[in-house]
Parts: structure tokens; sequence; C-alpha cells
């Protein structure tokens, strides 16, 4: 049976998804409180997101080098919660942004469907430059690759330019650029990382969504955690499905040893906050699909 974007979705057609899949950024978070941001401490940090958020999450993403095993070892996740396995290598300095990616020949597509994964995700650094038709080639190989392995496959640009280029002008070009690969679901950036006004934040999205022929959902890297409710529900208002976000869902919870408690507490009711604005203002993706 082929896998359908229910796999990731809630019963109302739209996406409440957790990020977990952060490395060195994650790595760089955590060294902001402990001395000992080790992998150790990502994998547990990763494993005790995975446990706390994924009954209330409808996706799960994660990277392969911290905490995948574990977590299909342990079952950590619910059946009705989708697993996202990240398809991505990263040109990452230690303390500095992601420059550039590739494939990981590392990925076992084959392997993480016989272990649950139902989606591949690939991010993708768009530049106005020289790169571009490689890049598109690299997002097409992607796509091929879940296809040939019966997964979905997710694909996440963003933009970066030098200081002062029009940020949201190259969101939109990429998605017009990448949308069209043929991938099953977009993963774009906040308009005005979520400081604008919802109305502009709408308009910017609603360009989006005429670029885009897939459902999208947004993510939360750069916009202010207590801002992301509004931003979420100002893309929903211009199209999009959902929220495929890390941050600010889990931000407030690095400082602690163990963040079960914080995770509880302060996790799960924006996760439960964020799942009634996409329910009632997102678009369920068969109507996008539909469209």
């Amino acid at each position: 049976m082929s896998i359908t974007l229910d796999a990731l979705a809630r019963e109302s057609g739209t996406f409440l998804m957790v990020a977990m899949d952060q490395r060195e950024s994650l790595r760089t978070m955590l060294a902001e409180h402990h001395e000992d941001a080790d992998d150790s401490r990502m994998v547990r940090f990763k494993l005790a997101v995975a446990r706390e958020l994924g009954p209330y999450a409808s996706g799960f993403l994660i990277d392969r080098q911290y905490g995948y095993e574990q977590l299909v070892r342990d079952r950590l996740l619910p059946t009705s919660t989708g697993l996202i396995l990240a398809a991505d290598a990263l040109v990452q300095p230690p303390g500095g942004v992601v420059e550039d990616t590739d494939l990981d020949d590392g990925v076992d597509a084959g392997g993480a469907r016989s272990n649950g994964v139902v989606a591949l995700k690939l991010l993708i650094v768009w530049r106005d430059d020289e790169q571009r038709p490689r890049r598109v080639d690299t997002a097409r190989r992607f796509v091929e690759l879940a296809r040939a392995h019966g997964l979905l496959s997710v694909l996440e640009p963003v933009v970066r330019g030098r200081p002062g280029f029009d940020r949201e002008a190259a969101i939109v070009e990429a998605a017009y650029e990448l949308g069209g690969v043929g991938c099953d679901l977009y993963k774009c950036e906040v308009p005005t990382h979520g400081a604008g006004e919802p109305d502009e934040i709408t308009a910017w999205c609603r360009r989006v969504d005429a670029a885009v022929p897939c459902p999208w959902v947004v993510l939360s890297q750069g916009v202010d955690p207590e801002r992301y409710p509004v931003a979420v529900e100002a893309a929903c208002r211009g199209g999009a499905s959902g929220m495929l976000a890390g941050r600010a869902v889990w931000t407030a919870t690095l400082a602690a040893d163990d963040p079960t408690e914080l995770l509880r507490a302060h996790s799960v009711p924006r996760l439960q906050q964020l799942a009634a604005i996409v329910d009632a203002h997102g678009r369920p993706w068969q109507a996008k699909v539909a469209a």
C-alpha cells in the first residue's frame, strides 16, 4: 500500500509536526546552558522530546546521527505519529549556520521504510547564484530517492543572501524554482520572520501558495517562539496546511538537565494551542492537491 500524506496529517488533513533533526545548531543551543553539550546530551534531549511530544504531534522529524536508532528500537512514537528521517548532509562549521547541503549517502532509505519511516526530508540552502541548477538537481534526486523506496518527500528550502537582500521575494522565488520538483510536502520559512503584521504575512504566504503546487507547511527558525502561533495562523490564512517546527516548541526547555517536566508544562500546551490553530485555519492537504 502506498503512503499518502495522511501518514503525517491530523484527522483534519492539516499538519502538526515536530522537528528534532537539528545537529550542530542544537549543540550550540545546548552549550549556552550546559558545559557538557556532547553527543550523549543531544541524544537524551531528542529522545525526551520524542517521548513527551510525539503523542501530540502528527509527525516527528529526526536525523540519523543522534537518536534515530534508539527512537526506533524503543518505539517511542505512537503509530499515529508519522516518522520523518532527515536525508541531508549539512555543511556547517561549529557554532555557525548551515552553509550548504547535499544528499546524505549514509541514509538507508530502504531500511528506513522497514523501521517505520514514512517520509524523508531534505534541507536546501537557496541562493541567487550560479549554483541554482545544482540545487534543483539535488532536490530532484532527493524526490526520486524517496519515491523509489515508497516514501514521501519533504523539501525544505531556506533562503540566504548578502546583507539587505529581499528575503521575502527570495522565499517566493525559491518556491517557484523548487516547489515544482515533485516533492510531496514543501516546508517554507515564515515571511518577515513572523515579525510583520498578520495581514502582511498572509499576503506573502498567498504568493508562496501560488508558487507551490503541493501542500506546504511553515518552519519556525528565526521566529520569536511567543510570536509563532500568530505566524502560523497568518500563514494558514495564506494557504499553508500547518507546521513542521522545533525551536518554537521546545527552545524553552533547553536549560533543564532533564527537560521532561518542562516539556510537559510548556511544550505540550504550546502544541495543543498550535493544533487548534492549524485545525481552524489550515488548508487540508487534500484540498490543495485537488486544487
